[in-house]
């Protein structure tokens, strides 16, 4: 089977909207893996965030999206996941030849703990982490934090915040996305409770892009029925900086 190693078609975002209606198909990248980001998403972040021979980390693998991204663009780049499927999947979809010359590293981790990484040796932090329990991507796995409920999942993310800071290197950015979710009714803002955990920890807010969200299964159980609140239709990727 023939394998398109790039988008038929791409130019950088030039604003802080963002809608990818096409979620993008080259590489190895589908949309099987739920909840996993379109690539035009890390594509644009790397793109303006690094450059040709930096290091990128990922400590929400899931299937690797961030991880093919960086090698078709000739990054390096380091990916965990507490979930060994997750990890066994990734290592799939990057083995596929180009002409880049990336070191790309895969490894079953937790994203609050990366002692195996020194300090300020990061330059690119390029992640989407679970949006709480909304998708359980595992039944028990500790350390899993798509098992928990908003309480104990912002105590992970304040240390995934606090590990974020110390790998990373001074003057180089941190992009994050999650969206928020809906409980009896009311929304909870996973979002900005995110984005104050980093900010807390000692990043500086660089940018706030707002990505609007297409095909999400969960919107189709709700279709001709009357509803009372106001379907969430879009996700936060804050770019924080150090």
């Amino acid at each position: 089977m023939l394998i398109f190693l790039q988008p038929n078609s791409f130019s950088p975002e030039q604003s802080t909207i963002w809608s990818f209606p096409d979620r993008g198909k080259w590489a190895t990248h589908s949309g099987r893996y739920r909840g996993n980001w379109s690539p035009y998403v890390p594509r644009n972040l790397i793109l303006r965030y690094s450059k040709p021979g930096d290091w990128i980390l990922d400590q929400f693998l899931g299937s690797g999206t961030t991880l093919v991204e960086a090698k078709l663009l000739n990054r390096n780049a380091v990916g965990l996941d507490i979930n060994p499927q997750s990890v066994s999947l990734s290592e799939t979809n990057l083995n596929f030849e180009c002409e880049s010359q990336s070191k790309i590293f895969v490894r079953h981790g937790d994203a609050t703990e990366l002692s195996f990484i020194k300090d300020n040796r990061i330059d690119f932090i390029c992640t989407h982490p679970p949006y709480a329990n909304i998708i359980k991507y595992s039944a028990n796995i500790e350390g899993d934090i798509s098992l928990l409920d908003e309480q104990v999942f912002f105590d992970s993310i304040n240390k995934v915040a606090k590990e974020s800071y110390r790998v990373l290197k001074k003057g180089k950015c941190c992009a994050v996305m999650i969206g928020d979710k809906r409980y009896r009714g009311n929304v909870v803002p996973l979002g900005f409770q995110l984005m104050q955990c980093f900010l807390d920890e000692g990043f500086k807010l660089k940018e706030i892009i707002i990505k609007e969200q297409h095909n999400c299964k969960s919107t189709d159980k709700w279709v001709g029925i009357e509803k009372k609140f106001l379907m969430l239709a879009h996700e936060y990727i804050f770019v924080f900086y150090k």
